[in-house]
């Protein structure tokens, strides 16, 4: 882009697009065959804009805004934006009492739902605030007076509420600053992630900062077309792609996995116009990554961050390649470090056994980092910019990033850590398993024991002693899983990331002896 973005609003994304090519297409909703061009888009905006002017929208009001991922949705959430309001993004299948806790939370003054959303027009009546129509795109038109926004740089503009690993959902506050620093960060990769002549599937949650920033707001800074795909299913998305001639997807791991259930001689000839795909949100397993190659002759570039980060941090595509197990290194005007629990760095004498990579907690500090957690700001960056992202990982001799785990879910057994990625890994080397979820539980012996939680593969299940012989020939005893259960699937969140406060619910059947 030819202006600095620094002070400006999230919004002008939008405008800068449709100046440069408005009859450019911008939006296709895949299901309804809808779409908007970019100066089309920008009109619907400033109409958007207006009407929430008009409802009393001020600058800094939050708006939450309750919508799938259509048309609809992108013209409201660059509206709130315009209007200088604050977006708080919700799902539209979020319960009714996570719904409330958001709309008392953020103090919020309107919410933007569909007519027939009785959950949403329930919680406005409760909480005592207008109920706003979704945005009718067709309002826009060349006679819409634009609209400037009065608010940027380091307003704040999305206000987005954490699931988290324990307690309540916490809001992360992302300033105009913040969001726009990582999608100018983002287009200093090269290949770009995202160009002009791109068709970008968005399969994903667009109310998740993932589908948010690397999807719609990467689109639109490159004045790219997004295919809005709404609610993912592997072989509908996969007819998508071959139909509208798809270039690049923004995925997360359980879509890939989906995908590598369907014929792969169907799904080489279905990404043949495919040039990148991305992964993040959560991990993705080496193994998928290495199956989908082989399968398509595509690798898949993973990418690492969090929503107080706005949220990429690392991906691998700074090293120019895929890289099966790694979530790349830092991505341009961003820095990562691993540092002691007391914040000190990590350094060279750091490393106790020349086999094996010091692990340290993930800091991150670049222009992308949130203000603070909602509403005062507080537990934000350092005095230095440095914040903890609250995983765990180690540097290889390349310099990329590996992730070990988060510190949240922390095993402590007879005071010694056990990571559950660690065991995870070991658990899914067995071919009888296809997924595995480990999790800390109470023990009155030990203070916690290890739990597996697996869903089994096709063919015959492995003993429990089959899976404790494996276990203790790669990890130490107290990482050994005491209580293995199966289910027939893991509990994820909108993402795909597996849900583990929600897995400590989760009953199954043990093992056979």
């Amino acid at each position: 882009m030819d202006d600095d973005l620094a002070d400006r609003n999230v919004a002008h994304l939008v405008r800068a697009a449709a100046r440069l090519d408005p009859e450019h297409l911008a939006l296709v909703e895949t299901a309804t065959d809808a779409r908007l061009t970019w100066g089309e888009f920008d009109g619907a905006v400033d109409a958007a804009a207006h009407a929430y002017a008009a409802a009393g929208a001020t600058a800094g009001d939050r708006i939450v805004v309750r919508l799938p991922g259509t048309i609809a949705y992108c013209v409201a959430v660059f509206g709130v934006l315009r209007a200088g309001g604050v977006l708080v993004p919700i799902a539209v299948g979020a319960a009714p009492r996570e719904l409330d806790e958001v709309l008392t939370s953020s103090a919020t003054t309107a919410l933007v739902a569909a007519p027939d959303d009785e959950v949403a027009a329930t919680a406005a009546r409760t909480a005592g605030i207008p109920l706003l129509a979704p945005p009718d795109a067709a309002d826009g038109s060349a006679s819409t007076s634009q609209v400037e926004p009065a608010t940027g740089g380091e307003d704040l503009a999305v206000l987005a509420f954490t699931s988290g690993t324990s307690g309540r959902a916490r809001g992360v506050m992302l300033s105009h600053r913040a969001l726009l620093a990582n999608v100018t960060q983002c287009s200093e990769l090269r290949p770009a992630p995202v160009t002009a002549a791109d068709r970008v599937l968005l399969a994903l949650p667009l109310f998740h900062v993932y589908g948010l920033g690397p999807g719609l707001l990467q689109v639109a800074n490159a004045s790219a077309t997004a295919m809005l795909a709404g609610r993912f299913d592997a072989a509908e998305a996969l007819a998508v792609i071959a139909k509208h001639r798809v270039t690049t997807v923004v995925g997360v791991p359980p879509m890939y996995r989906a995908w590598l259930r369907l014929d792969h001689d169907e799904l080489r000839d279905g990404f043949a116009t495919v040039r990148l795909l991305t992964s993040g949100a959560a991990p993705l397993d080496a193994a998928l990554g290495t199956e989908f190659s082989d399968a398509t002759g595509l690798g898949i570039h993973e990418g690492y961050g969090l929503t107080e980060t706005g949220p990429v941090l690392t991906s691998t595509m700074v090293g120019g390649q895929a890289k099966p197990g790694s979530v790349g290194r830092a991505i341009p005007g961003v820095e990562v470090r691993l540092v002691h629990p007391d914040g000190s760095p990590l350094g060279a004498d750091d490393e106790d056994d020349e086999d094996e990579y010091e692990t340290g907690l993930v800091s991150a500090r670049g222009g992308n980092l949130l203000t603070g957690y909602w509403p005062d700001g507080d537990n934000g960056p350092d005095e230095d910019g440095w914040f903890r992202t609250g995983d765990v990982g180690f540097f290889d001799d390349d310099g990329d990033l590996h992730l070990v785990d988060r510190t949240s879910d922390l095993i402590i057994v007879n005071g010694f850590n056990v990571y559950p990625h660690e065991v995870e890994r070991t658990l899914l080397e067995l071919p009888s398993i296809a997924q595995a979820a480990v999790v800390g539980m109470p023990d009155e012996d030990t203070g916690e024991t290890v739990r597996a939680v697996l869903v089994l593969a096709d063919g015959e299940p492995p003993t429990r002693s089959e899976l404790e012989a494996h276990c203790a020939l790669r990890l130490a005893r107290y990482k050994i899983p005491t209580i293995v259960e199966v289910v027939d699937s893991l509990p994820v969140t909108a993402t795909g990331k597996l849900a583990r406060r929600a897995l400590r619910a989760v009953s199954g059947h043990p093992l056979p002896t």
